[in-house]
């Protein structure tokens, strides 16, 4: 449904966006992560015909948006960050005037209706713009990109500024439009892409460091296996005994468990399975093993673990120039 080619946004010297690459399936949400700065916005744009890229392509369901922007923009609904309201217009004539600007052919009053009642706001049809609370303005925002029913919907930030429910409600809206629309959700918030995104594409210095499934990111992060042993014996000596296993990269001890036993943080390479050699060094020692948990990256760790990545990449790169 998605398609970026090579897209590259260069400003002299400057890169906002440097090959960029990736496709999103019809039916599919995809998460679009990246610290500011990192090309989000660029690339948002370029995709929706607001900037022209200075090489590369992007397509909607096989239109490119520079070669025939009309029929391209006429499959996308586009959230900004900042919603696109006039606030001295009040919601129903506000979404009639956008049905009028985007040459609506469906039935006026039964797709305007459907609408308001997909996003929830048939209780403020009628009220002047300036006066609903951000939420409510979030969901006039996103009752605009739904006009026309696009299979395209792109929210850039749609949750920023919003109170804990607001941005549950926003959440949940988008999950549902995610079951009939190909859907990308721009955002900081990172449970935001875990609670709704079928996929992740994280994007740092105007270049794409990470593209999995949801469930996989972690995979995108060549490294360290994390576990927690809870283990009864001297606790200075068995930090000693964890840091000289054959793999182990790091040791701490991060707290008493009972009164006989600590608790200690273990990193170590991803190839090398340290459980058994533990097992028969502690058992040597006569050191109880009473429990163990494998602690596994969540979103947040990934996320900075690419930009960080990434940003190092950057500097040799600088350095060898």
């Amino acid at each position: 449904m998605i398609e970026i080619k090579g897209i590259t946004k260069r400003y002299g010297e400057k890169y906002a966006a440097k090959d960029v690459t990736f496709t999103v399936n019809a039916g599919e949400v995809m998460g679009f992560l990246g610290p500011n700065g990192a090309g989000k916005s660029t690339t948002l744009n370029i995709l929706t015909g607001y900037l022209s890229a200075t090489s590369g392509t992007a397509c909607i369901d096989g239109i490119d948006i520079l070669q025939d922007p009309i029929g391209a923009k006429a499959k996308i609904g586009f959230l900004p960050e900042q919603p696109p309201l006039y606030l001295d217009m009040t919601v129903k004539e506000y979404l009639n005037f956008v049905y009028d600007l985007k040459r609506c052919k469906l039935d006026r009053k039964k797709h305007l209706d459907e609408i308001c009642r997909v996003v929830k706001i048939r209780d403020v049809y009628g009220r002047v713009i300036r006066n609903l609370s951000k939420g409510y303005r979030q969901r006039v925002g996103i009752a605009q990109a739904l006009i026309g029913n696009p299979p395209v919907l792109i929210f850039d930030e749609p949750t920023v500024g919003l109170d804990p429910k607001q941005i549950i409600d926003i959440r949940n809206l988008i999950r549902d439009l995610g079951r009939e629309h190909t859907v990308i959700l721009s955002t900081h918030i990172l449970p935001e892409v875990q609670a709704i995104c079928d996929r992740i594409v994280v994007i740092n210095n105007g270049e794409i460091v990470a593209d999995e499934k949801t469930e996989n990111i972690a995979r995108a992060v060549e490294g360290k296996r994390r576990m927690t042993f809870n283990i009864c014996g001297p606790r200075n000596d068995v930090l000693k005994l964890l840091k000289s296993i054959p793999g182990v990269t790091y040791a701490e001890v991060i707290g008493n468990r009972d009164l006989d036993s600590t608790s200690f943080l273990v990193e170590s390479d991803e190839k090398i399975d340290i459980r058994k050699p533990l097992f028969f060094a502690l058992a040597e020692k006569r050191w109880p093993l009473i429990g163990m948990d494998v602690m596994g990256m969540d979103l947040e760790d990934v996320f900075l673990a690419l930009v960080d990545k990434n940003a190092k990449k950057g500097v040799r790169k600088g350095e060898k120039q």
